[in-house]
């Protein structure tokens, strides 16, 4: 038997943090900074929404679901944003789901990129992607060399591009992690995103103040279990390329890539992702994950492994629930047929590449 308490992040005290930190620590598909009380603090400091369930069994604390709630719907912390989502818990911890839904008042649940191991949703998984690691276990010259077997003219070319870069525009360098007092880079940095954002019919994350200012929080944070991790690439000290992500004791996420448009010929995000893997891998990391992959060709290319994430949503037999079911499931479904027909994806994907140069041109 356990009991589920729910707390704004706030609330949380410090063994309670220590807790969920050491549950991170023992099980290492757990330590991913998205699951991290960090970012739920932090969260918890942009959005009044965000609360954490907390359960306890006789043994103590037994694991920490944070969520988002909106009029009864539950969702990944920083859902618009976040690229992992779960229950953080003890191992062997057993749960049910609609036990956990009612304790948080939430007549629905839905996840988007639910980490691996999470048997009491899987019974309401609807679709199954591939995220994309990058292995650095073995240090990156490992790394160099599996990738080499496995794309050599990916990393040919790359390697290729780099060294015209550096004779047409000046020394390649690179930093692994800029100051936070660097904020013209940054900006810099979300200017290109939000550009690209642009150019391919996408939303513009950026464009969302609450976005901008959780970026900066993070970007402000760094210590053993947690930080964000502005990376820079320079032609003779002019930013060509950049990458904010977030990492914990192990990991690296994947988040905001961008680059100079100016540059695009020299493919200067593919130079930044090997630059930022042999540098992680200095630093300790042991893996850099790129989450889903679907539809980056340079993912799969960059890519040691795969791991499994999961999307669905759990839904209680209640009248709000039943609302959200014939409000949402036919774009579910639509989405689903989407990623899961190649040709629908990249029939998609052509459009909204025109609708945004239409839109940028106009």
């Amino acid at each position: 038997m356990y009991e589920i308490g729910v707390l704004r992040p706030r609330e949380l005290g410090t063994s309670e943090i220590d807790a969920w930190r050491e549950m991170q620590r023992e099980q290492s598909h757990l330590d991913n900074p998205f699951l991290s009380p960090d970012f739920a603090l932090v969260m918890g400091e942009v959005s009044d929404r965000v609360r954490v369930a907390v359960i306890r069994d006789g043994d103590g604390i037994a694991g920490f679901l944070p969520y988002e709630e909106r009029s009864g719907v539950g969702a990944a912390v920083g859902a618009w944003v976040s690229l992992c989502q779960g229950v953080v818990h003890r191992p062997g911890a057993v749960l049910e789901a609609a036990k956990l839904l009612r304790a948080c008042r939430l007549h629905v649940w839905e996840f988007g990129c639910l980490v691996r191991d999470q048997p009491w949703f899987a019974p309401y998984v609807t679709l199954t992607q591939d995220a994309v690691v990058l292995d650095l276990t073995e240090g990156y010259q490992s790394y160099l060399k599996g990738l080499r077997e496995r794309s050599p003219k990916f990393l040919k070319t790359t390697q290729y591009k780099e060294r015209k870069l550096g004779r047409d525009a000046g020394e390649v360098t690179s930093t692994f992690a800029v100051s936070p007092g660097e904020v013209e880079q940054f900006r810099l940095l979300r200017t290109w995103k939000s550009g690209q954002y642009a150019r391919s019919g996408r939303a513009d994350r950026f464009a969302r103040p609450w976005v901008v200012e959780l970026v900066e929080r993070l970007h402000a944070i760094d210590s053993k279990d947690f930080g964000g991790v502005l990376s820079m690439l320079y032609a003779d000290g002019t930013p060509v390329a950049g990458h904010f992500g977030l990492r914990s004791r192990s990991t690296l996420v994947g988040w905001f890539p961008a680059y100079d448009p100016e540059f695009a010929k020299y493919s200067p995000g593919l130079i930044q992702h090997l630059r930022m893997a042999e540098a992680a891998a200095e630093a300790g990391l042991d893996a850099i994950d790129l989450s889903v992959g679907a539809g980056y060709e340079y993912k799969d290319a960059l890519a040691s492994r795969t791991v499994p994430v999961a999307e669905g949503v759990v839904r209680r037999r209640t009248a709000r629930a039943g609302v959200h079911w014939a409000r949402t499931e036919p774009v579910r479904l639509a989405r689903r047929a989407v990623l899961g027909t190649p040709a629908l994806y990249r029939l998609a994907d052509r459009v909204l590449k025109s609708y945004g140069k239409r839109r940028v041109t106009s």
